[in-house]
């Protein structure tokens, strides 16, 4: 007869389910690639997404009755109890809990936490943005969760912490390159619903419309540089998480080929999809091995 798990344990793990199932809920992409990570990282990945769709539907849904300064508020505690939660190794909230014990486990700090609860804030106060502060935002939600992957990844494998440490040092340019794309891509995908529901437009230059096909094509090839730069450093990946890393690269990629099929006056209607068919396809190329060190940027695919 096997015996019951502890009370700790148990908590543990209804708090990881509940990340998990956050995450299923609300991205079929992203849990479709996430199934392709080796355990633990799997579990870990998920974590760290759960608390990123926390902090993000407090920024973002706009049916919740809430006002500009009570999503401020919110998001502050959800911050302050993210620290408190790392600090201690515990949380009421199943979510904060969960992401706690990754970021005790696999060495995920304040250097990447608290620049990500500050983009989540910007959203709250600025429509759109210059150079600068697109590239800030883009930093503090995007580029650390990337690295906090990376963090997990590295975490996750045999070796000192010196050589952990030297692997995510190799490997954080690529970590944040990928995160970059997959905003960047985000932010072209629902330049309608930026507009029409949240009142926002991120790219510099383009503000809340009147987006033309060179724009289009121009902010395409800054997102493809980032994936083809991304690519290169997947193949230096962990076996435990490379096949995942490049299911989600290679979906993102799929994207970035059918935006650029797309007109520009299309793109500022209505979001632009990859078809269930198109997901699966990808998925069941990374499977067979197909590697995306070989990703073509999409300017040159025929779509």
């Amino acid at each position: 007869m096997s015996a019951e798990p502890s009370s700790a344990a148990l908590y543990d793990a209804v708090a990881r389910a509940s990340a998990s199932c956050v995450i299923t809920r609300y991205s079929t992409s992203f849990a479709r690639a996430c199934r392709l990570l080796d355990e633990p990282v799997r579990g870990h990945v998920r974590n760290v997404y759960g608390l990123v769709r926390l902090a993000d539907e407090v920024v973002d849904a706009a049916a919740l009755p809430l006002s500009h300064a009570d999503r401020a508020a919110i998001l502050d505690d959800l911050q302050a109890e993210t620290a408190r939660a790392t600090a201690r190794g515990f949380s009421t909230n199943l979510v904060v809990h969960a992401f706690a014990l990754t970021a005790r486990e696999c060495g995920i700090g304040a250097e990447l936490v608290d620049p990500f609860f500050a983009s989540m804030r910007t959203d709250l106060v600025r429509s759109t943005h210059d150079d600068g502060s697109f590239a800030t935002y883009v930093h503090g939600s995007a580029e650390v969760v990337g690295l906090m992957c990376l963090r997990i990844f590295v975490a996750c494998e045999p070796g000192t912490p010196a050589e952990r440490d030297a692997r995510y040092a190799a490997l954080a340019d690529g970590a944040s390159r990928l995160g970059a794309a997959f905003q960047k891509v985000n932010f072209l995908r629902d330049l309608a619903a930026d507009r029409d529901q949240l009142g926002r437009g991120y790219f510099p230059g383009v503000g809340t419309g009147h987006l033309t096909d060179a724009a289009r094509d121009a902010l395409l090839d800054d997102i493809d540089a980032d994936l083809a730069a991304a690519a290169r450093a997947i193949a230096a990946l962990p076996p435990s998480s490379r096949r995942g890393v490049r299911a989600a690269h290679d979906l993102f990629a799929a994207l970035s080929r059918r935006l650029r099929a797309t007109p520009a006056s299309t793109i500022e209607q209505r979001r632009v999809r990859v078809p269930a068919r198109v997901k699966a396809f990808v998925v069941a190329r990374t499977l067979v091995g197909q590697t995306a060190a070989r990703f073509v940027p999409a300017r040159a695919v025929r779509p």
